[in-house]
């Protein structure tokens, strides 16, 4: 059977969408292995058709953290057996990339999103150099990958020369009955609170809808995001649920 291996820099218990493409490698024939990191806030793992693994470390932000998962990633990739590498995002392009080089496997990237451009990375003009250094170096090199929408497959052919794919990230389609308790509609936002997620427009909109807003995840504008509901005085339609450490 053929094997790949999926690499991400979360802690796989709320990544629906990597959820969905092990699951959908799995059932296409593969043996799939999704690789990520333990934190201390970390729950245990449901159970899944593939195998888990979560590499622990020291640090867990910054350049310490990206330098030291990457080395990890690096030699647990080495001594895995799989017939190729697909790296999820930049943050686990390198490790992906030189562990094939070394084992002569192939390698995939997944590009859903483009990270030189997040707003995190735009605004801190050295972090962006060394991450643009990254892609211009790594992405070249992964002639074979996919992204979620054609904009970003023309950014990346624009920039490297590389003909990737289109995955969209769509949920898995189910057939929900319809709620029986109409008095108390409410919202979910679940996955990552970070900057560029709009809660500048989210929060204060939610005034004008008659609903509550449950966020569900934790990131690098979490405190911003408690000073906006108290700014707006939206305490009771909005609520924190599902904390989970940082990525």
């Amino acid at each position: 059977m053929k094997t790949i291996t999926f690499t991400v820099t979360n802690d796989l218990t709320y990544d629906q969408r990597m959820q969905r493409i092990c699951t959908s490698m799995v059932n296409a024939g593969y043996e799939v292995t999704l690789i990520g990191r333990k934190l201390k806030t970390s729950i245990e793992l449901s159970q899944q058709n593939y195998e888990q693994k979560r590499l622990t470390c020291f640090f867990t932000k910054g350049k310490l953290f990206y330098a030291e998962y990457n080395l990890r990633l690096f030699f647990y990739l080495l001594f895995i057996k799989t017939n190729c590498y697909c790296a999820i995002d930049l943050d686990t392009i390198l490790p992906n990339y030189f562990a094939s080089v070394f084992r002569r496997r192939k390698r995939v990237y997944d590009a859903h999103e483009l990270f030189t451009e997040q707003k995190e990375i735009i605004t801190r003009p050295f972090i962006r150099k060394i991450w643009l250094a990254v892609e211009t170096f790594a992405v070249p090199r992964f002639q074979q990958g996919y992204t979620v929408n054609n904009f970003i497959a023309d950014e990346l052919q624009k920039r490297y020369g590389v003909q990737y794919g289109i995955v969209r990230n769509l949920p898995k389609l189910n057939h929900i009955e319809p709620m029986a308790d109409n008095q108390n509609p409410f919202i979910i936002y679940q996955g990552a609170v970070n900057e560029g997620r709009s809660f500048e427009t989210l929060i204060p909109a939610m005034k004008m809808v008659n609903a509550r807003l449950l966020i569900c995840g934790n990131g690098n504008f979490m405190e911003q995001v408690k000073q906006l509901i108290q700014q707006h005085g939206v305490e009771s339609k909005v609520e924190l649920k599902g904390m989970v450490q940082p990525e």
